[in-house]
């Protein structure tokens, strides 16, 4: 079921945790976010990494697998993911769509709150049209994450940052 990013409240007292996902086939990122006392903190981000030798069902059980394992880590209170930006390459794009599918299956039960990368980037950067540099600068800014980080990893921060500022506290 997906949840309109208003109906729900989240509790002031208690923190609150959002796991972002930005969908890939060979690279999936993630990051858990949580707000407590109004403020924002990296929990933990990545990137679920399947090998292009491996065969198709297999990748996809790595990455369910990974999310189930992130999800019982974490506990949760919303998913945020990206939505799907359909590129000329129809095969990549069917591949990432099931790899959605899968973390979308695994996140029932939890608030699922989808944005589009304009939207993302308008939460981030004030600007719908940002690019990927100003995306990552206005992350690092926020969250100074330590090491480096993959670009999934840093989008998947981006899709949680977003999901918490719709939410109502």
């Amino acid at each position: 079921m997906m949840t309109s990013p208003t109906s729900i409240r989240m509790p002031t007292s208690e923190p609150f945790r959002m796991l972002g996902i930005d969908p890939g086939y060979g690279r999936m990122g993630f990051a858990v976010l949580e707000r407590s006392n109004k403020k924002e903190t990296l929990i933990e981000a990545g990137c679920i990494e399947t090998s292009a030798a491996s065969p198709h069902d297999e990748r996809l059980e790595i990455i369910g697998d990974s999310l189930k394992k992130l999800i019982s880590k974490h506990r949760p209170h919303g998913f945020a993911i990206e939505k799907l930006f359909l590129s000329a390459n129809q095969k990549t794009a069917m591949r990432v769509a099931e790899t959605r599918g899968v973390a979308l299956y695994l996140a029932s039960g939890l608030p699922i709150y989808e944005f589009s990368p304009p939207e993302i980037k308008l939460a981030v950067c004030g600007y719908g049209k940002a690019d990927k540099k100003q995306v990552e600068a206005m992350v690092r800014l926020i969250f100074k994450p330590t090491g480096p980080l993959l670009d999934d990893a840093m989008d998947a921060i981006a899709v949680a940052f977003t999901a918490l500022g719709r939410i109502s506290h």
